[in-house]
């Protein structure tokens, strides 16, 4: 089956997770990533995870863009901040610790640090305050990255000179593919996410495929999910690495071609620092020349600082990005580290495979 064609959502919850007992019984463990921190948190609220049989295994993958967000760069937040300079962020990025405080930290000492849900409210802010330095920090995968392209464009056309932006904006398949590569994590097969793929399109997985992993592109509903989960058993049971799509109704083969092309205006790809997976080839974005003077990296002199990336003594929330271990497995779940208290990105952020698990993992 081809990526145009989907194997849609057919069948009530309770069908669908026959059809995956059925599959699943009696063979060997299966082994599925779901890459989406949005996907991570739906599999537990709903349900699913607790409707699979013992042979199906889900493992949460590196999709939580707050996760993956080296602690270098939110030290070089942090320093500008401090610094005076008026930040503007989404509101999982308040109290992530770098290595030492968080923007949280620093606005309870007087910085401004203001939470937004779209770059535009930074830019809006930065025309309204003409005194001020404003930077907007661009983290998210290809979902969030069209609006922040979108922002610089309509900053140039201002011609804005208090406006910038400090980028960690990340790709998701040179992820999926860099897991392969180190082999440290055995993994069968991917669920990927609805929402990236809205943009990039379900054929942007075809270089996962190639190296023998089936992909099927799912929704949040459980009936999405649960087709994935069956979908993606269908092909291993017949050992067949092949790319579907169980959220053909939103998701298309091509994707958002406009978005992507408006995205290509403003940046270009880069290798980038991943937290816990160290520097990935070509799985990041950096401004392009045109728009360099936006870049609040090189404008306030901190690009030296974004790559770095340190771990609070204890926290394994790196091995937990990368599938190596579950939350429980860490001494600090749930005693040291818990939503109140999170001492790792894991913990913080609403996607984050640690919240998702303190939140609702006694429903297993």
């Amino acid at each position: 089956m081809n990526a145009s064609a989907t194997s849609g959502a057919a069948g009530s919850p309770k069908e669908l997770s026959a059809r995956i007992t059925t599959l699943a019984e009696g063979g060997p463990e299966r082994r599925l990533m779901e890459v989406c921190g949005t996907h991570t948190v739906s599999l537990f609220r709903s349900g699913v995870r607790s409707m699979l049989p013992p042979e199906v295994r889900l493992i949460s993958g590196p999709g939580c863009p707050v996760c993956v967000t080296a602690s270098g760069y939110l030290d070089a937040a942090v320093t500008l901040a401090e610094r005076g300079i008026t930040i503007c962020t989404y509101g999982d990025m308040v109290r992530v610790p770098g290595t030492g405080a968080s923007l949280g930290e620093a606005r309870a000492r007087g910085a401004t640090v203001k939470v937004v849900y779209t770059p535009r409210e930074a830019l809006r802010h930065a025309l309204e305050h003409p005194d001020e330095q404003v930077v907007f920090l661009a983290v998210g995968f290809e979902t969030t990255t069209p609006a922040t392209a979108l922002t610089l464009l309509e900053a140039e056309r201002a011609s804005v000179d208090n406006f910038s932006v400090l980028v960690a904006h990340k790709l998701v398949v040179p992820a999926l593919l860099a897991l392969l590569s180190a082999d440290e994590v055995p993994l069968d097969g991917f669920i990927c996410p609805g929402h990236v793929s809205v943009i990039i399109g379900s054929e942007a997985y075809r270089p996962v495929v190639e190296r023998g992993k089936p992909c099927v592109v799912a929704g949040f509903e459980p009936p999405s999910m649960l087709a994935s989960i069956a979908r993606l058993l269908e092909l291993l049971t017949a050992d067949r690495a092949e790319l579907d799509n169980a959220y053909g109704a939103v998701v298309r083969a091509d994707g958002n071609a406009q978005a992507r092309a408006m995205v290509d205006r403003v940046f270009t790809t880069a290798d980038a620092s991943w937290r816990a997976l160290g520097t990935i080839p070509e799985s990041g974005l950096l401004l392009c020349e045109s728009f360099a003077r936006f870049d609040a990296a090189t404008r306030f002199e901190v690009e030296d600082r974004l790559d770095e990336d340190t771990h609070p003594p204890g926290c394994r929330c790196g091995e937990v990005i990368q599938g190596k271990v579950e939350p429980q497995d860490c001494d600090l779940f749930g005693t040291g580290c818990s939503p109140a208290r999170p001492i790792g990105p894991c913990m913080v952020s609403s996607e984050g495979t640690c919240a998702a698990w303190y939140k609702y993992g006694d429903r297993l």
